[in-house]
């Protein structure tokens, strides 16, 4: 029982001092730094970039937003690339006014080999761009987006991830609880980390990358599920900070049932799983080699996901069985069950009504999605819990329930 507790209370420290870090950092979010000086005053030249697959329902509104930028409209050009569609996302995407890049390829059918396959292609014409920005076909996009993304590049950025906001925040407890996640990450982790000068990720759409930085790779080279994360985690990698963009904003649509949320966190979570066994080792390279702490935070991040859930877990048991070996009282039991369980379930609420209120996003539409956000985030710790042992891996098309424009979000 004495080992027992040794390793108990290691444990337990491994796990403050974690999350101490974590807060520590998160409130870098609340200092507001001076802008970084302009490099080179220019007007740079964009692509913006749509992989599609069966988005002929919502993929015209995001090309009208695009359209409707506050830049230089011969300073940018909008593809879509139609992947293995079945549908007239091809059709739909020409008469908005986009160029058209028709895929079909059964065995690659991800946003990562559709991306890798036009980029290839844009290399290999040695097109005039500058810098490229991703988008999921049902986003909608801000008017100053790539106005304020051309400011980043101006700075020197090269990677730089802009504000996630959601579209369809109030159509279910489901779609809140993606909102309030994803609020939560734009101030406490990415702003937090830029405000550091560590390094945001970028967060699957809504971020732009200068063209020149994937040339050296041939194209957007990324295998697992979380093409994103994969992207983010190979840049820091090779010593590169990613940027962050307040003011680039990017509207998406989230789930509002809970089947087909579940299989898209399930997937997020096996592609994180796959970004861990892939890079875990490299990333402790790059701490050894750059010696920096954003390259720490980095290894960090793979680190806390999974690592630290099973970690978790393995306390949670040992609590359990020093109480039935008599090691522990049912009062300590108690004290020790809800020193996890108050911090996962309720802590979240109230730092989302802090979140809402410095960013001035309307509480009262969301009161619902707030007292059930501890159900979206229990089931979470259930789909981690699965993807333990069972890893799906198939990629099921998230359903449109509205039709939503720019205007009606702006």
């Amino acid at each position: 029982m004495e080992y027992l507790y040794m390793l108990q209370q290691a444990l337990v420290w491994i796990v403050t001092i974690y999350w101490l870090y974590q807060l520590m950092v998160s409130v870098c979010s609340l200092v507001k730094l001076k802008d970084k000086p302009i490099i080179e005053e220019k007007n740079n030249r964009f692509m913006a970039i749509i992989p599609a697959h069966n988005e002929e329902i919502v993929v015209g509104n995001l090309i009208a937003s695009l359209k409707k930028q506050k830049y230089p409209k011969e300073l940018f050009d909008i593809y879509v690339i139609a992947d293995n569609c079945t549908d007239n996302t091809a059709k739909v995407a020409k008469e908005a006014g986009a160029i058209v890049y028709e895929r079909f390829d059964e065995e690659h059918k991800t946003k990562g080999y559709a991306l890798d396959w036009f980029l290839k292609q844009k290399i290999e014409e040695n097109a005039e761009y500058d810098a490229f920005c991703i988008f999921d076909a049902d986003n909608i996009v801000d008017v100053n987006f790539i106005k304020n993304m051309n400011k980043k590049l101006c700075q020197g950025e090269e990677v730089v991830q802009g504000y996630r906001d959601i579209k369809n925040p109030t159509d279910s407890w489901v779609s809140a609880g993606y909102a309030i996640f994803y609020w939560t990450m734009n101030r406490f982790y990415h702003l937090a980390r830029y405000n550091l000068g560590l390094s945001p990720l970028i967060n699957g759409t809504g971020f732009m990358v200068k063209f020149d930085l994937i040339k050296p790779t041939n194209g957007f080279d990324t295998v697992t599920l979380t093409e994103d994360i994969e992207f983010s985690l190979k840049t820091i990698i090779s010593g590169k900070k990613l940027g962050w963009a307040t003011d680039a904003i990017v509207y998406d649509e989230q789930p509002v049932g809970f089947k087909q949320s579940w299989s898209q966190r399930s997937r997020w979570t096996v592609g994180h799983m796959q970004c861990l066994k892939e890079y875990t080792k490299p990333l402790a390279a790059a701490v050894k080699e750059h010696k920096t702490l954003m390259n720490f935070d980095g290894l960090l991040y793979m680190l806390g996901s999974i690592p630290m859930f099973v970690l978790t877990i393995v306390l949670l048991i040992l609590n359990f069985v020093m109480y039935f070996g008599n090691g522990m009282s049912t009062m300590d039991l108690v004290i020790n069950c809800l020193r996890y369980l108050l911090p996962t379930f309720l802590l979240p609420i109230f730092t989302a009504i802090i979140i809402m209120i410095l960013d001035k996003k309307p509480i009262k539409p969301m009161i619902k999605g707030l007292v059930l956000y501890p159900l979206f985030l229990g089931s979470w710790l259930l789909i981690n819990f699965k993807c333990l042992f069972k890893r799906e891996t198939k990629w099921e098309k998230i359903n449109h329930v509205r039709d939503i424009k720019i205007n009606e979000v702006s």
